[in-house]
């Protein structure tokens, strides 16, 4: 009886029978045997689910899982992990704490039957969801071409044509044509799919196979069959079983074996469409297609698409126009050439100029014979016209990726810095600077074409004009994306070559017999995306000017020791050469200023590193290594971007010598402790120098990190000394598993955008007011996204005084203090009484996002406004602003009560979602009342809401304050029913992790 006491004691605190507990306290053995039971049933039903799934894959056209089966296994292997948790937890227990753990244990072990109870069958999980028709595609301004436009889409809703063959000279707009329509189909939902697929002028039935499979989002059926019958075969069934649909092939160069590909031919009776774009009528109608010309544009439609892009002021210069119009004749109604030529004038309101740009065009038109020369010579006159020389070699290194290739901005700006296209001598913030104005300007010229927000692309005219430069002086050898399995032959390596692209080709081999003539001028070498496996060690005895490597993405498992006699050598990129163990010694690359080798199986540093004093650059994401030598990086003292994989466990970086790196922007690394990273810190602040990009590490636990300056610390419990965070300017902040954290402080955190606390047993709130006393800050006043998560102190979200525990009812809080929050998720707080206290509503106008799981004391959503009740008397309305919020979900909190006081309604104009799981304590949904209404609450519900519950639930909800409250809901409202499995997902996801971005991502 010794030990009943205290087990009374806990019962007592945590409000649950005596009795129970005492059940809890002796049968401990029994529930954790139960608990083992169930998890091993429930671990074997995932697996045989897993297996069903796998067979399924193997088959060709085998069925797709539904997206709820999906969820179901994401959510059974969380749910796995935290039995994990449990048991330890309950392994390491104290024998005091017998009832608790019994608790836990049963707890946990009925979670575990409910999803056992709720696994789907094999007949449920295996049928094919219906896919989407496809994606919308990004489109330019479309002026004129109605009547083509028009004639196309006749074409494709008449029952007797099947195929239609659009062409036209390069440039003329068939392209763009067709994505509007592809758009408009996606509109009409008359087709099943829309198939949009690029064909390349080097045409392969491969690639053109798996392009089709990965719109028909099956490319993993193909990925494991090499034969090209049996994968057209495989094809066609794909696409049979697609339905009735479009499939578009743009930019067809040649006659297309539908058979060969495995594209089943178009008919009446299968409702198939096939249209391609190409610019020979002959391909067109050696297809069978119904064949539909693109014209130019008139006079008319092309000068009003020549203003449209040239600007208003020189739309208004009565002295430009006349001249105007003749430069527009000499576009021949080509859109291409149109705005190339208009984007290259924009803004010029010189006469003389203009006068001078339209005996130009006419000279060059002139000089050459045939309708694509002329095409080509006009883009050259906007090349031609680039005042900067650099920015021409930017543009024409645009040429060196394979057609229609999709181009990173990012990636394209710095290759254009390893060219040294950029001037290298600034910061590295300056050069990408620059390399966005060059982007801007040939975006302006419309020599690039915006594909996204990150990716740039050339149009194929433009390309052509591109490497028609690049034939002459100097010379490039590019041959991107072909296919080739083998380098080109000897006699293409002439002395003359500059640059010589041969990425993405499938050259496996590098044979001794076609090794290069001497390259005397070779600078650039592109190689990366082939499988090449060996290299021959006289391969770059050779180019003795070679300044730039690029081997990212091949096989290769060793370098060849002449590596090391590329004296000239600036960039060594190494990046996902997934064999490469170690490299020859580098000591003899003095100049080299770059070198990636992430993602290799490196375990040491190269030999001769330290010997690198010029590198500006390291990139050293390795799992594999094994230790950084002391004394290599103070010695790399020009460095500006340097990374290790912060999983890696075995590197942790000293502060003293990380100090000597004052030029540092981008940093990725960890540190052992908070001490080691404090001092970091403190060294940067007294350089005077902020991290411009950066991702840090301190301790042993990772998580993903989604800001551009973000910190991490994981499992450290000795934390002697206040964290410093400024001058990091820190944007996002992960807490995990740091026990002795009472409470987060940081006066410097003003631009923090996202916080998680997860698993920290100590915290008792994230603001404490009694830190800001003496101070005007304003603590967490950028906070866009707040994540808690296994907090079982925490009681408030701010308090007057952390050390009281208990949360205050003062109107001091700072008014800048959570007011850009937009999502709050809160996950596993036991001790949370009340989430958001009336007087913290102010400052969350911003609030669009809550979610609320699993927080077995939270009694109330909203606190009670006690000083306006006391003020108006208790039958006082009070209002409950949150006008931004969008979604409120409420997980299993037995003991939640209300969501805001009984004489409370809610100001939510914006409400789309409500969700309950498990809230049987809760019997009111308050009022909605619009932002314009009267003072007293009437029954409205915002006209977007959905609410989702259980049926027995919103059945036993009281509606008495407000009858028609219910008549008003009741359309809104819609039972959980068979969505269980996402509903489960969504449960584990919120305790899993913070939402993506500040404006959620959870439907």
């Amino acid at each position: 009886m010794e030990y009943v006491e205290p087990v009374v004691g806990v019962a007592n605190c945590l409000g649950t029978p005596v009795c129970k507990y005492l059940q809890y306290h002796r049968k401990l053995n029994d529930y954790v045997r139960n608990f083992k039971r169930i998890r091993d049933e429930l671990n074997c039903k995932m697996e045989d689910i897993e297996l069903q799934l796998k067979a399924e894959l193997l088959r060709p056209l085998g069925k797709i899982p539904k997206k709820g089966v999906e969820n179901w296994l994401k959510a059974v292997k969380e749910m796995i992990r935290e039995a994990q948790v449990v048991e330890n937890k309950v392994s390491n227990g104290r024998y005091f704490c017998r009832a608790c753990n019994g608790k836990l244990v049963d707890e946990k072990t009925r979670e575990m039957k409910e999803f056992l109870d709720k696994a789907p069958n094999a007949s449920e999980g295996l049928a094919m969801d219906g896919p989407s028709a496809g994606l919308p595609l990004p489109t330019s301004e479309l002026v004129g071409e109605e009547g083509v436009r028009n004639e196309i889409w006749a074409c494709l809703m008449q029952e007797g044509v099947s195929k239609i063959g659009v062409w036209g000279m390069g440039g003329v707009g068939k392209t763009t044509i067709m994505k509007h329509i592809h758009n408009d189909l996606l509109k009409e939902q008359r087709f099943e799919r829309v198939i949009w697929v690029t064909i390349a002028k080097e045409f392969n039935v491969m690639k053109v196979q798996d392009n089709i499979a990965s719109a028909l989002e099956s490319k993993e059926y193909l990925d494991k069959e090499e034969d090209k019958l049996r994968r057209a075969a495989i094809l066609s069934e794909m696409l049979k079983n697609a339905g009735k649909h479009v499939l578009i092939l743009d930019d067809v160069w040649d006659k297309v074996s539908l058979e060969e590909v495995g594209i089943p031919e178009p008919s009446g009776s299968n409702g198939c469409k096939l249209v391609l774009t190409a610019r020979s009528e002959h391909v067109c109608k050696y297809m069978g297609c119904k064949v539909i010309k693109v014209k130019p544009l008139s006079e008319e439609e092309a000068l009003i698409l020549f203003l449209n892009k040239v600007g208003p002021n020189i739309v208004q210069s009565p002295t430009i126009m006349p001249t105007l119009k003749l430069v527009v004749k000499e576009c021949a109604g080509l859109p291409l050439t149109i705005v190339v030529v208009a984007g290259t004038m924009k803004g010029e309101d010189n006469p003389l100029m203009w006068k001078n740009a339209l005996g130009e065009l006419k000279e060059r038109i002139g000089k050459v014979e045939g309708v694509e020369a002329e095409v080509i010579e006009r883009l050259k006159f906007s090349f031609d016209h680039l005042k900067d020389e650099k920015v021409k070699y930017c543009f024409l290194h645009c040429a060196l990726y394979p057609e229609d290739f999709e181009i990173e901005k990012d990636e394209l700006i710095e290759c254009w810095i390893d060219e040294g296209f950029i001037d290298d001598l600034g910061t590295r913030q300056e050069m990408n600077d620059k390399g966005q104005v060059i982007l801007k300007k040939l975006e302006d010229n419309c020599l690039l074409e915006i594909v996204s927000s990150e990716e740039m692309k050339m149009h194929d005219a433009v390309r052509d004009m591109a490497l028609s430069i690049t034939r002459m002086n100097p010379r490039y050898m590019i041959q991107a994306g072909l296919q080739l399995e083998e380098l080109p032959e000897k006699e293409q390596w002439s002395s003359d070559i500059v640059k010589v692209s041969l990425m993405r080709n499938s050259i496996s081999e590098i044979s001794i017999d076609v090794l290069p003539t001497i390259c005397q001028l070779l600078t650039t070498l592109l190689l990366q995306g082939n499988p090449i496996k060996k290299i021959p060690n006289s391969f770059f005895t050779n180019m003795p000017c070679l300044s730039v490597l690029n081997l990212s993405f091949t096989a290769i498992e060793s370098l060849p020791n002449s590596i090391s006699e590329l004296k000239n050598l600036t960039t060594l990129l190494l990046r996902g050469c997934y064999g490469l163990k170690d490299l020859p010694c580098v000591s003899m690359l003095q100049e080299l200023k770059k070198l990636d080798l992430t993602m290799t199986k490196i375990e040491e540093v190269p030999e001769g590193m330290d010997m690198l004093i010029k590198l500006r650059y390291i990139d050293l994401r390795v799992r594999t290594l094994k230790e950084i030598p002391a004394g290599l990086l103070p010695k790399l003292v020009h460095l500006q971007h340097l990374s290790f994989d912060v999983k890696n466990e075995k590197i942790s970086l000293k502060a003293e010598e990380m100090e000597p790196l004052k030029k540092l922007e981008c940093f990725t690394g960890r540190f052992e402790d908070i001490n080691e990273f404090n001092k970091f810190i403190s060294s940067m602040q007294q350089n005077k120098k902020n991290l411009k990009k950066y991702e840090l590490q301190v301790g042993s636990y990772y998580e993903d990190l989604e800001r551009d300056k973000a910190l991490t610390i994981g499992g450290v419990q000795n934390w002697g000394d206040e964290l410093i965070m400024h001058p990091i300017e820190i944007q996002e902040l992960n807490i995990i598993m740091c026990d002795y954290l009472r409470s987060l402080v940081d006066e410097n955190a003003i631009n923090l955008r996202v916080c998680r606390i997860w698993e920290c047993e100590g915290i008792e709130c994230v603001v404490s007011l009694s830190s800001f006393a003496s101070s005007s800050a304003h603590p967490f006043q950028s906070l866009e996204v707040l994540n808690l998560r296994g907090l079982p102190k925490l009681s408030a979200l701010i308090m007057k005084d952390a050390g009281i525990g208990s949360a205050t009812t003062s109107t001091l809080a700072p008014s800048a203090t959570f007011s850009h929050l937009s999502v709050i998720n809160i996950v596993e707080c036991s001790s949370m009484k009340t989430l958001l206290p009336h007087w913290l509503l102010p400052n969350l106008q911003n609030l669009e996002e809550m979610s609320v799981c699993n927080c077995a004391e939270l009694v109330e959503i909203l606190g009670p406004a006690t000083s306006e009740v006391e003020e108006k008397g208790s039958d006082a309305l009070i209002k409950f602003h949150l006008p931004k919020l969008r979604k409120l979900e409420l997980w299993q909190l037995p003991n939640l009560k209300s969501i805001c006081s009984k004489s409370g309604v809610m100001v939510c104009d914006s409400l789309q979602f409500i969700r309950f799981i498990k809230c049987d304590e809760l019997k009111r949904i308050p009022p909605f009342v619009p932002l314009v209404g009267n003072e007293q609450p009437f029954a409205y519900a915002p006209p977007s809401l959905t609410i989702r519950s259980d049926k027995e639930w919103w059945e036993s909800l009281e509606w008495d304050d407000h009858p028609n409250f219910k008549n008003v809901l009741q359309p809104h409202w819609k039972t959980n029913g068979s969505d269980v499995a996402s509903i489960a997902a969504k449960e584990v996801e919120q305790s899993s992790r913070a939402e993506d971005s500040a404006k959620g991502r959870w439907e």
